[in-house]
């Protein structure tokens, strides 16, 4: 499974947009044709975002493609245009059963057994944005081909009728069930965008309650947010070494018979070498250990 501290949008349409996102070392760009592409640009964006998988080098930053919404009648032409260049996943907004993944899923299937790739070589990912999509969180979250959860909550609020604020209480139940069921699945949770761009303490205030409430990583749509999203979402250097600290004499205890123990003033047990080894592996995926 593909880190995701950050993911970028990149307006599907826009060659020079997506060869900026290149430059800047995210861990997935996605190129959109939803929200990001106006209505008149839409097979413009899907030819650009083929283009792009072809002819460019992402490096080490996954490749994404949003499709339009299954059921707006572009869906069907958006991925059957960028699957002969093998994205590395495709990213499915809105989505509220499991019914819509499959589809898409069926789809994929028939390009990596007609291109001899290794069947599910080609993920998906969904927007969870709607009071349906909540509900349906179970169903959703339990499909094979599904690596993470994406909680959008822009349309959420506009879905129930909720008015954004800045502490954002009017979606924290949808967005604490987004990651509840994608742990619950062993998926990735990907959390909301900050809109406003421009506002970089928000940004980390957001960034930090998301890490905080379990998420992976962060939606971004503007370069400055590459840094700081990156940054909430990778444990620090004093983080990382108590984490080892805990694994390490977790494992010594262990040898010696005894179970809960001491250790900087905390009893440590099963949850916290649990959580120590979620660190870890936090770090790996950032490179840091």
């Amino acid at each position: 499974m593909h880190p995701r501290r950050a993911l970028l949008y990149m307006p599907g349409d826009d060659w020079n947009k997506i060869n900026k996102a290149i430059t800047l070392h995210v861990d997935s760009i996605c190129m959109d044709m939803e929200d990001g592409t106006a209505l008149n640009r839409k097979v413009e964006a899907r030819e650009t975002i083929a283009k792009a998988l072809q002819e460019l080098k992402f490096g080490k930053s996954e490749k994404l493609a949003r499709i339009n919404a299954v059921g707006s009648g572009l869906e069907k032409d958006d991925i059957e245009t960028v699957l002969p260049c093998h994205p590395d996943g495709v990213v499915i907004p809105k989505v509220e059963s499991f019914d819509q993944i499959q589809w898409a899923s069926e789809i994929i299937e028939t390009a990596e057994l007609a291109n001899g790739w290794d069947v599910n070589s080609i993920r998906v990912l969904v927007g969870i944005e709607t009071a349906r999509g909540i509900i349906n969180l179970k169903e959703i979250a339990s499909h094979p081909r599904l690596d993470g959860l994406i909680f959008g909550a822009e349309d959420f609020a506009a879905n129930i009728g909720a008015t954004r604020s800045r502490a954002g209480w009017e979606v924290l139940h949808a967005r604490s069930s987004v990651v509840l069921h994608a742990a619950a699945y062993s998926l990735q949770a990907i959390d909301m965008v900050t809109i406003d761009f421009r506002d970089t303490i928000n940004l980390k205030i957001e960034a930090a309650q998301g890490a905080a409430l379990g998420y992976s990583g962060k939606q971004i749509i503007h370069p400055a947010q590459v840094q700081p999203v990156q940054e909430a979402f990778t444990p620090s250097d004093d983080v990382i070494d108590y984490a080892k600290r805990v694994v390490e004499t977790f494992e010594a205890h262990q040898a010696e018979g005894a179970g809960a123990y001491e250790l900087d003033g905390k009893m440590i047990d099963m949850p916290l070498l649990k959580n120590a080894q979620k660190v870890l592996d936090r770090a790996r995926a950032a490179g840091k250990v």
